[in-house]
């Protein structure tokens, strides 16, 4: 698994040196449209107006969900492209397994992510004078938003697998994200509360803006609970996608698109 892993890093680090334009694109719309939306804002709230915590946790969300977005994107985008190619039989075709390819090619591409999202949190810290407290402790929930980034990305793979043209609605999926990651659950109480933890990644999401954005302490208990709900929702997405797999295969559908 370490040299599958090797190997999809090295293919990464081939495909950003071939295309480098494509990760420069993405760095600066992404942070001209929260730059946008930041000055939209401030002009609707007037010159006086400050906001304090709820725009550093804002900028975390932002962040998070931009990250989340191509942790889940470079799996079920990858599997039209490679439909649409025609290399998509020759990963099924790895000793490996596709499950296993596709897992390790997110593992691989998690440094370049990471990379990609730092410079969007410099830049939009740069551009609105947003200070946020950066600590060890943020990589838990961190790797905890991961696991449920990357359960829902191999859901949606199985989709992009079975029925091939899903663009539209993998389109329309970043909105759900948005309100997943973005929604500050944390600060419920109640049944609405109860209701937005089961949801993938928003435990997690919650536990980031509680430490960047108001600077309180890590909590093991909340932690746990968010590493629970991304384990669960990775090993329903591998089961998810392995049965699509096997339907593919079943009905014929890898060879043609």
């Amino acid at each position: 698994m370490l040299r599958l892993i090797g190997i999809e890093f090295k293919r990464s680090l081939l495909m950003l040196r071939r295309y480098p334009m494509e990760m420069v694109g993405q760095l600066i719309v992404i942070t001209m449209i929260f730059y946008g939306l930041f000055l939209g804002a401030r002009y609707i709230a007037g010159p006086t107006a400050q906001f304090g915590e709820r725009l550093d946790a804002l900028v975390v969300g932002y962040v998070l969900w931009t990250f989340a977005l191509f942790a889940i994107g470079d799996l079920s985008w990858g599997l039209m492209d490679e439909a649409r190619t025609g290399t998509l039989e020759q990963v099924f075709l790895s000793p490996y397994g596709p499950s296993r390819v596709y897992l390790a090619r997110n593992v691989a591409g998690l440094l370049v992510t990471l990379a990609l999202n730092l410079g969007i949190l410099l830049l939009i810290q740069l551009l609105t004078g947003v200070r946020l407290d950066f600590s060890p402790a943020v990589l838990a929930p961190l790797g905890a938003v991961l696991l449920g980034a990357y359960g829902l990305g191999f859901m949606l793979g199985a989709l992009a697998l079975l029925f091939k043209r899903i663009q539209a609605f993998l389109n329309l999926f970043q909105f759900v994200l948005m309100f997943l990651i973005m929604t500050p659950f944390e600060q419920f109480s109640g049944t609405a509360r109860l209701a937005g933890e089961l949801l993938p990644m928003t435990i997690g999401a919650g536990q980031l803006r509680t430490l960047m954005a108001r600077g309180e302490a890590f909590d093991p208990v909340v932690f746990g609970l968010a590493l629970a709900s991304g384990l669960a929702y990775l090993i329903a997405g591998l089961w998810v996608f392995g049965s699509a797999v096997r339907a593919a295969k079943e009905r014929g559908l890898l060879g043609g698109y």
